[in-house]
């Protein structure tokens, strides 16, 4: 009895399991992706992939979505020779089915994809026979954001206090992007009190994301060097994450002095006198809250950090203060520098601006200045050296020796630093007038001649012009030189003359003389007729003097009224010629009807003419001779 019971429990037990093998192997099956990552705007493509022993004609296809309250909502009905959108909600106008031509495979499309697209779809397919199965997949929307700008504080940070170092910020983005701050390559976390990171989000109208994050920090002075910037991620479809950075920002942080530094500025190198000096002062701090002075000798002072001394001299020399005062702390510091200004005085020569020392005898000058520096003298005369070292020597004074004398002080190790002086040398003697080269010249009448005379001596000789006949001529100029006078004088030439250069002091006198002879020019004349002997012209000119002899008369280019007068005298001359030789052709007495005459001989010289000009200092007389009476000579 308990073995046929158990026979037919195994019985049942087999059955079942046949019957479910059976169902099993002819139930429908779905396969879907779980995840399908579109990005916004572009259309998605979602693929349901099943399985069932009726093929594809003899199943029911429906597309839901799930919504934001866990309901499904049917978007989609497909099948054999009926497919539509459901109406009415937010995928009808944008989404359609179509198969891929493989069996047991429909693709559910989305066009133009909306963040609100990102749901849960799910694909139910009914087999008449095979029963129901469904998939799931839900699709996943991306935006790239724009590209993150970073604001740093606009003011400077004071070290130690909690203060914003800057703001950075993404817009537009889906999913959410994330920002995080770096100093130098490290990110940087929130601490307590010390470090704080403030991000706020915000939804913009069409849903995607815009995300702020503001730092603040006590920063301290090493800050000042370094660089703060934001990274941005966020996600993209396919699972990957980009990212993207900000420019570095530097922020200026105020810190305290703790040194300070004080220097010239100018000039470079060693001070001298005259020179415009700046001293400066800074510390190592830059608190704008800080001030500053600067204090040195003869109250001098300035509030700022640069103080400007305007031509120095030797008492600017000394030490200045610098105080640099925190007014929010009231600390105080203080640093100091010493300058020494080089100087050099004034020369002084001994013996002082003029010296008169009498000629031939020796005389010496010193010259001097004080100086905080090395120093070397030399002295100068018209340009050149003519002595080194402080004393001027002069053995033997001359008039040549008389002149200016400078003494020039330099200081070698510093350029520009050079005094000088003079002394005035004056060489006593009676006058020495420097003989010209010419003092005997030639000069036509009715000109004028400019005379110079040079005369050595000191005191300074009184130079007068004078003619040998007493008269006192002015002199054009005088002009004092080093060792003497030059005077000069102009002469109008009327005569022979004799002018006089005479100088005198209360040493002496001098002087010296100039001859002028008077030149006349005049043009001889010649007449020869060709019925008339050859006429001899003589042609002298008077001396200025009796006792004096005129050289023979020198014909030279003279003035057009000379020339002029010159001519109408020969012209007269002629004009009585020819009434003479008329007068004696008329009365038979020319040679030409008397037979020929000899007229080199001196008794027959009845036919001679002879013409005599004669220049008496006044008048000139023409005398002629008629019948070989010659006239007789009114020489002195």
């Amino acid at each position: 009895m308990a073995a046929r019971d158990i026979g037919s429990s195994l019985l049942v037990v087999g059955l079942l399991l046949f019957f479910h093998t059976w169902g099993a192997s002819a139930a429908v099956e779905v396969n879907m992706e779980d995840r399908v990552d579109v990005n916004l705007g572009d259309t998605a493509h979602i693929t349901c992939l099943f399985s069932t022993e009726d093929g594809i004609g003899g199943n029911i296809i429906q597309w839901f979505y799930v919504t934001r309250t866990g309901e499904k909502q049917r978007i989609y009905y497909l099948e054999t020779g009926m497919s539509y959108a459901e109406k009415g909600t937010p995928f009808s106008d944008r989404i359609s089915v179509n198969g891929t031509g493989a069996p047991g495979e429909v693709v559910l499309t989305i066009n133009d994809v909306q963040l609100k697209d990102e749901l849960e779809f799910i694909c139910i397919v009914k087999s008449l026979t095979d029963g129901t199965a469904e998939g799931r997949t839900r699709l996943r929307v991306f935006q790239s954001p724009a590209k993150p700008t970073i604001v740093g504080a606009q003011q400077g940070i004071q070290e130690g206090i909690l203060s914003t170092i800057g703001t950075c910020e993404v817009k537009n983005g889906y999913p959410k992007p994330n920002i995080t701050w770096y100093k130098d390559n490290t990110p940087i976390r929130s601490v307590r009190d010390e470090v704080n990171v403030v991000p706020s989000i915000i939804t913009e109208y069409n849903g995607l994301y815009s995300v702020k994050s503001e730092l603040s920090m006590k920063v301290v002075k090493a800050d000042a060097d370094s660089l703060f910037y934001c990274e941005i991620t966020y996600m993209t479809f396919g699972g990957g994450i980009l990212m993207a950075e900000t420019n570095p920002i530097n922020i200026t942080v105020f810190y305290p002095h703790t040194t300070l530094k004080m220097w010239v500025e100018s000039p470079k190198g060693k001070i001298k006198q005259g020179d415009t000096v700046e001293i400066h002062c800074s510390g190592d701090g830059n608190n704008p809250f800080t001030e500053f002075t600067i204090n040195g000798p003869e109250n001098l002072s300035s509030v700022t950090n640069k103080l400007v001394l305007q031509n120095v001299t030797r008492l600017n020399s000394g030490e200045y203060l610098c105080t640099s005062l925190d007014m929010e702390t009231f600390e105080e510091i203080t640093e100091n520098i010493t300058i020494f200004v080089n100087y050099l005085e004034d020369v002084v020569i001994k013996p002082e601006k003029i010296i008169e020392v009498p000629q031939g005898e020796e005389t010496r000058a010193t010259c001097n200045a004080m100086s905080s520096l090395h120093t070397q003298i030399a002295w100068f005369k018209d340009g050149e050296q003519v002595a080194k070292g402080p004393t001027l020597v002069l053995p033997n004074a001359t008039f040549g020796a008389a002149g200016t004398y400078v003494c020039v002080v330099t200081a070698q190790e510093v350029e520009g630093v050079e005094t000088s002086g003079a002394l005035r040398v004056h060489v006593q003697g009676q006058p020495d007038i420097q003989t010209p080269g010419n003092t005997e010249m030639e000069e036509s009448v009715d000109s004028t001649v400019d005379l110079s005379c040079y005369v050595q001596g000191y005191p300074y000789p009184t130079v007068t012009w004078s003619t040998s006949e007493g008269k006192i001529l002015p002199a054009a100029s005088e002009t004092e030189t080093d060792d003497g006078v030059l005077s000069k004088a102009s002469v109008k030439v009327t005569g022979d003359i004799i002018v006089f250069c005479n100088a005198t002091n209360s040493l002496g006198e001098d002087s010296v003389a100039f001859s002028i002879k008077a030149i006349i020019h005049t043009t001889p004349e010649t007449t020869t007729s060709p019925t008339v002997s050859p006429t001899t012209t003589v042609t002298t000119v008077s001396p200025v003097k009796p006792e004096t002899a005129i050289p023979p008369e020198k014909v030279e280019k003279e003035g057009s009224g000379v020339i002029i007068a010159v001519i109408i005298i020969c012209i007269l001359l002629l004009a009585i010629l020819g009434s003479v030789l008329y007068f004696l052709y008329k009365k038979g007495k020319i040679c030409g009807r008397s037979g020929k005459q000899d007229l080199a001989k001196g008794k027959s010289g009845k036919d001679n003419i002879v013409v005599e000009m004669k220049s008496d200092n006044t008048e000139e007389a023409v005398l002629l001779g008629v019948n070989g009476e010659k006239q007789a000579s009114n020489y002195q």
